[in-house]
């Protein structure tokens, strides 16, 4: 039996190391003004099996290695589509560094219109950084994600919308991680050049020895520049919100030398740097005359939820004056489920 569990993990790590070959040998190539894309294969012992697909695009001349992911979430679908077309359009020979760029991270996800979680193993691959080699699936893949592609990336951009029940405001974010100002202060200039309105800063709280959880989360924790883009909403294809994506994107690799296709700033950036979560208490159906993007009081009932006989079991209010990042948008309720996110700036 110890014999049969030594030849099972010796066969694990010899999967994983496999994986790492593959990209490791396609990303090291370097051949200029080439695209190769390769599919990065994974198993687990549930007898899960999936694949990561993998866009590596190599300029004509070297520069930074900027690394692109969506369908973290695979009902998030503006990400999705605005880079594929990303993937279309790119040229080669206008290119300066590298582009790594992950189309659809969650392929589970996505085929099998599941909000948030990797229907295979019931977990939410953007809660599971840094990942485990030796764990489920979506363990699996956020591990490798870790290990390979964060580790080589100059800029880690995490690109997402809101998942089926979400309405949201578009805006980019980075984290305030003080412990590494210049990485923050560059994070913080390529928001200020996507072109995006609103601009908003988490503080980094979290050790070193902290599980990340989130994919450009991770990035900072690794001691990169990474930035997130939200932009979609309600688990359909906006193409105004594709556009705005394609857009940031770009205005992105202008400012870090690396592609020019931009359009400049935002005209009237917006900041938040103060964001508060309104959590849900009971289970529920959930009423409420607000959307993103609208302004809120201190004070202000912002929606309420009742029982299977409209019955009102909760009422939500706000507890400070700010704008309505995202919230839940669809009837069905959960407790311990967000609300509503609202985000407002307080000078430092």
């Amino acid at each position: 039996m110890k014999y049969l569990y030594l030849l099972f993990f010796v066969f694990i790590g010899a999967q994983f190391t496999f994986a790492q070959n593959t990209f490791q040998e396609a990303f090291s190539s370097r051949n200029k003004s080439t695209k190769e894309n390769i599919r990065i294969q994974f198993s687990d012992d549930f007898g899960n099996t999936g694949n990561l697909p993998i866009s590596i695009i190599n300029g004509k001349t070297q520069g930074p290695v900027f690394t692109i992911i969506s369908g973290v979430h695979g009902y998030e679908y503006p990400p999705i589509i605005a880079t594929q077309e990303i993937l279309k359009e790119i040229d080669t020979e206008k290119l300066k560094g590298t582009l790594i760029i992950v189309p659809i991270a969650n392929l589970a996800s996505f085929y099998a219109r599941s909000p948030f979680v990797n229907p295979q193993d019931q977990k939410n691959l953007n809660n599971a950084f840094p990942g485990k080699k030796k764990g489920s699936i979506t363990e699996k893949i956020a591990a490798f994600i870790t290990t390979n592609i964060i580790a080589v990336s100059d800029v880690f951009l995490d690109i997402h919308g809101g998942d089926a029940p979400e309405d949201l405001l578009p805006f980019i974010c980075y984290y305030d991680n003080q412990k590494k100002p210049k990485k923050t202060a560059l994070a913080k200039k390529l928001a200020e050049n996507s072109g995006f309105e609103y601009i908003i800063s988490y503080p980094y709280t979290i050790s070193e020895a902290d599980p990340a959880k989130y994919a450009f989360k991770q990035a900072v924790q690794d001691g990169k520049t990474a930035l997130s883009i939200e932009c979609g909403k309600l688990g359909n294809v906006q193409h105004e919100n594709v556009k705005l994506i394609k857009r940031g994107v770009y205005n992105i690799l202008e400012t870090m030398g690396m592609y020019f296709n931009g359009t400049g700033a935002h005209k009237n950036i917006i900041y938040g740097n103060n964001q508060i979560y309104i959590k849900a208490k009971v289970n529920g159906i959930f009423y409420s005359d607000y959307k993103a993007g609208d302004l809120v009081k201190k004070n202000d009932i912002l929606g309420y939820t009742t029982d299977e006989f409209g019955d009102i079991l909760e009422e939500y209010k706000s507890t400070k004056d700010g704008i309505i990042l995202y919230m839940l948008s669809t009837p069905p309720i959960n407790k311990k489920e967000t609300v509503m996110c609202i985000s407002s700036y307080e000078e430092e």
